[in-house]
């Protein structure tokens, strides 16, 4: 019969063995819960980055349109100061139009 000291080892060994495997489960699931937490910081961290990123594009893009829109505008208005020029130009001309007109109609009844 197994002497009783040889007994005891074996269950202290079964027991160490079952203290170690529970503190490596303990340890696994910390160190899966830990895994988590970071990949759902790592997650937050890309969604607030491609926001940030969005955010910029988004301001580039005004900025970008916003210049064009000044371009625009200045050229119209030049296109308008020009027509105006022109038109201011040609009063004459189109007076002295009319009144030969007139003159012309004002003869042919007389």
């Amino acid at each position: 019969m197994p002497d009783k000291k040889v007994l005891r080892r074996i269950q202290e060994s079964e027991q160490e063995a079952d203290e170690t495997i529970a503190a490596a489960k303990k340890e696994a699931g910390e160190i899966r819960e830990q895994a988590r937490e970071e990949a759902d910081e790592i997650r937050e961290q890309a969604r607030e980055e491609a926001k940030q990123e969005a955010t910029e594009r988004i301001e580039t893009a005004r900025a970008e349109i916003e210049a064009e829109r000044e371009e625009i505008l200045a050229a119209g208005e030049q296109e308008r100061e020009r027509l105006r020029e022109t038109a201011e130009g040609n009063v004459d001309e189109v007076i002295e139009y009319a009144l030969d007109r007139f003159r012309e109609e004002i003869d042919a009844q007389t």
